[in-house]
């Protein structure tokens, strides 16, 4: 279970300093503590609006974000309260205040734009507050909406960025809620009663014409419908009377407006119950370290001058989130070998085997916490390291069998050779007396259990050694006819030449077993490998289908309005985003 984090108030995450924005660290430190996957709620609206109240609400507190009560806007940057999630266990909720927009004293609508599209970036639900209605002031004070494609790339390949190419944007863009507040008007459209949903999407009607005036009016509406095809309304009649607005933290519940609270109750409810979890294509989950490298990114972008890259801003978390994967699978596999392995192992399959469960156990590591591995550059990574460990696993298993086996023949030939040295077998018949107690030696050696794949060699070479000692014994027994010598010299050479032949074909046989593993390995990772781009691509293919849908949907609006060109627009893209659908079902069928 990963820890709770549950900050006691709101931290400043992006400073604005004199037209700057800053990150600031400590809110970073927060977010790479947080290893639960996070719901990310911004709000954005103008100053003086009670974008704060609605977000301590979202907390489950009375305070938090700072209100203010004058016409100077407290909240500067983003702000960010990081709590549990109170309708999802396991998950976080971060939710960010945004800098009031339109602050006059600021005097800088290049900031506040920046500000906009930070908190698109960042967030899974973008809750826009405005006060009263939505009427062409409200539209106008939108108009951050239209400047989004100048602010924001969904890739890095050039001359794919156009408004009406915004199926890239879609699927990244979070979902929008449109919060009304101090709303007096009744819902009802020719008498009969209309949801706060229907409003929202009678004032998104679009305008027939093509003069100046039509477009302005257009030109917010057609962007919220395109980037945000899933939308949703609230409407908030006035908290209290006005003289006590000052003081509405402060104020009892019994001191509000009913209609207030239950409206108040009713969004946070839909909220805390629809919001998703802030994903990156291909459906990733964005825990609080992922949530960190998106800030970073994007804030540095703004900051050198380039416009924050949706693209980059994940292939720049991948560099780092396929490292760590790497290094994680690195220590799993070790932390397996060291538990299973005792060297030295009986034979090299042993060892093979143990090292192939292992190694497969550190792919699904690798697997489960890397993606965006373009052109497998991690992975080959990782294949290389776990050859290179596997290897030195062999290196030290042939020197513990080594070291056991020399030891082991100390021990029981040192006394045969300590006879040798005080002339035990210097006696006619001495000869055979050796070799008798010398394959006895040699016997027992044999059966004692463990001593590892170099236990043959390092006997053939102990013995090979001693054949000085050994020919001098048979040429000082008196007893062995001349011929006999001779005959039993090429005894001892014949059993040479047949221990190096099979000692041969043991290193054959372990360059074969060594092989064989390379092959198991490949196929591993191949195998691995395959089956995470099936379900990678599966995703995709979700992701793209739920895109399809909303711009259907959106497509049969614009018909039923009579926006022919723009239904045509909007034609083309599902064309294009249908023809790159069919070419991943044909990727996934071949």
């Amino acid at each position: 279970m990963a820890p709770e984090i549950d900050l006691p108030g709101p931290v400043s995450l992006i400073d604005n300093t004199n037209g700057q924005l800053v990150v600031n660290p400590e809110a970073l430190k927060i977010l790479s503590a947080i290893t639960q996957p996070v719901v990310v709620v911004a709000i954005v609206g103008l100053y003086r609006t009670g974008k704060s109240y609605l977000m301590n609400k979202l907390a489950g507190k009375k305070n938090g974000f700072s209100l203010g009560s004058t016409v100077r806007s407290h909240t500067k940057g983003i702000w960010m309260w990081c709590v549990p999630h109170p309708k999802k266990p396991e998950h976080t909720l971060v939710l960010l205040d945004t800098e009031g927009l339109g602050d006059i004293e600021k005097g800088d609508n290049e900031n506040d734009s920046w500000i906009f599209a930070l908190a698109v970036l960042l967030s899974s639900t973008f809750v826009f507050n405005s006060v009263g209605t939505i009427n062409q002031q409200a539209m106008d004070q939108l108009h951050y909406v239209t400047e989004l494609t100048d602010r924001i790339k969904a890739n890095s390949s050039p001359g794919n960025n156009s408004v009406e190419d915004s199926a890239d944007f879609v699927s990244f863009f979070p979902a929008f809620v449109w919060t009304l507040r101090d709303f007096s008007l009744e819902l009802k459209v020719d008498g009969e009663p209309i949801t706060a949903d229907d409003y929202l999407e009678l004032s998104l009607k679009l305008r027939k014409g093509t003069d100046k005036k039509s477009k302005r009016f257009n030109d917010p509406r057609l962007c919220i419908r395109k980037f945000f095809p899933n939308r949703k309304c609230f409407i908030f009649d006035w908290p209290a009377q006005k003289k006590y607005l000052a003081r509405l933290e402060q104020l009892k519940e019994e001191e509000l407006n009913p209609d207030f609270i239950e409206q108040v109750a009713e969004f946070c409810s839909y909220i805390l119950s629809h919001s998703n979890v802030k994903t990156l294509s291909g459906g990733i989950p964005v825990n609080g370290p992922r949530l960190e490298s998106l800030v970073l990114t994007y804030v540095n972008a703004i900051s050198s001058g380039d416009l924050p890259c949706m693209e980059n801003a994940v292939l720049a978390l991948a560099q780092i989130e396929n490292s760590a994967a790497v290094e994680k699978a690195i220590a799993h596999y070790e932390q397996q070998m060291g538990q299973k392995v005792q060297l030295p192992t009986e034979t090299l399959q042993e060892l093979l085997d143990l090292h192939r469960d292992s190694e497969r156990e550190a792919i699904e590591v690798f697997m489960k916490n890397s993606f965006k591995d373009v052109d497998q550059t991690f992975q080959r990574k990782l294949g290389a390291q776990l050859e290179a460990k596997r290897d030195d696993f062999c290196k030290q298993n042939s020197k513990a069998s080594s070291d056991c086996c020399m030891a082991l023949l100390q021990d029981i030939f040192g006394p045969l050779e300590e006879d040798v040295k005080q002339g035990t077998f210097s006696k006619p018949g001495g000869y055979r007396l050796f070799i008798q107690k010398q394959e006895e030696l040699k016997k027992k050696y044999y059966q004692v259990p463990r001593k590892g794949i170099q236990a043959e060699e390092i006997l053939q070479t102990y013995l090979k050694s001693k054949e000085s000692m050994t020919d001098a014994i048979l040429q000082t027994d008196q007893t062995l006819t001349e011929k006999e010598k001779e005959i039993e010299v090429e005894r001892v050479k014949a059993e040479s030449a047949q221990a190096s032949t099979k000692m041969l074909q043991e290193i054959q046989r372990k360059n074969e077993q060594m092989m064989e593993q390379k092959e198991r390995s490949y196929q591993e990772h191949l195998k691995q490998l395959t089956e995470k781009m099936e379900r990678d691509r599966a995703q995709l293919l979700k992701e793209q289908e739920r895109t399809l849908a909303l711009k259907l949907q959106e497509q049969e609006r614009l018909l039923k309005e009579g926006f022919q060109t723009e239904s045509r627009k909007m034609q083309n893209e599902i064309q294009d985003l249908q023809k790159k659908m069919r070419q991943r079902r044909i990727c996934t069928i071949s």
